[in-house]
């Protein structure tokens, strides 16, 4: 069989070697994509298969519990009122021109339930919740911590990763109920105390404009993002290349590739709950 030859021909055109070159690494990157993609499907694979085999220790579930949850309200606390006082800000600036300043209510609340809630604890606790835990896998794959583990028969998926993804579904529900709870707060008393918004008024468009499905909506996304945040964290931790340069990379990874991911499924949730919501209520009112 006639090998290929494969040296380049000096006589090849520099813009087809450039063409050649950025083929290659389109080709590269797509291929690595591929398959990172179908490691990540069998690490959830192998994530689902030990929840439902094997029952989790308590004391890991309740440290991951500790570690998400309860260190991470503050910040969704502080995060979430923050964020209804810049929402009445920019609310009242656009709906006082139009003299509709008394329906500040309804736009904040709308949108803290459905969008900014959910998006903005899923990003905190990407922030500070799944880089630690890249970071902290990824600490224990470079001293080969993971590797006693399974010399000593524990299966470290089962025994770390499981923990962990259970916990944020938890969780992150709470988490956002908190963010939605601040944000309402927040909005209020900016728009109270500030801008002499009438409260009445205020909350009466929030309840007639928003409603439980809305909250429901955004508590959906939440288990979703929570799920999507443990995932990703976990599978880059594992996957840690050596050193303290690879640690950092897969808090990076973690960080930015959860981030993506987040508005991403948000969006596709967005329009499949709509389009579900849609119909349920066109029901609802006939049946009215």
């Amino acid at each position: 069989m006639n090998s290929v030859d494969t040296t380049v021909n000096p006589a090849t055109p520099p813009n087809a070697l450039r063409s050649q070159g950025l083929l290659r690494n389109v080709t590269d990157a797509c291929t690595n994509f591929v398959c990172q993609l179908g490691d990540l499907t069998l690490f959830t694979v192998q994530i689902l298969k030990w929840f439902f085999r094997h029952k989790m220790r308590p004391g890991t579930l309740v440290n991951a519990c500790f570690q998400i949850g309860v260190l991470s309200l503050p910040v969704i606390a502080l995060t979430g009122l923050f964020i209804g006082m810049v929402l009445a800000v920019q609310s009242h600036f656009q709906f006082s021109q139009i003299g509709m300043a008394n329906h500040m209510g309804a736009v904040i609340n709308m949108t803290l339930v459905r969008e900014l809630g959910p998006v903005l604890a899923a990003t905190m606790l990407a922030g500070r919740v799944g880089s630690a835990m890249a970071a902290e896998l990824g600490t224990m794959r470079v001293t080969e911590q993971i590797d006693a583990l399974e010399s000593m028969g524990i299966n470290p998926i089962h025994h770390l990763v499981v923990p962990r993804v259970v916990a944020a579904l938890l969780l992150i529900p709470t988490l956002t109920i908190m963010a939605d709870f601040m944000g309402i707060f927040g909005g209020f008393a900016y728009s109270y105390l500030a801008l002499d918004v009438d409260p009445h008024l205020y909350f009466q468009h929030s309840r007639d404009f928003v409603g439980g499905w809305d909250l429901l909506t955004g508590l959906i996304k939440s288990l979703f993002f929570g799920c999507t945040i443990a995932i990703v964290s976990c599978y880059h931790g594992f996957h840690c290349q050596v050193g303290a340069k690879g640690v950092g990379r897969a808090a990076t990874a973690a960080f930015v590739i959860s981030f993506v991911l987040i508005l991403g499924i948000d969006l596709l949730l967005g329009m499949g709950l709509d389009r579900l919501f849609l119909p349920l209520q066109s029901g609802g009112n006939a049946l009215l």
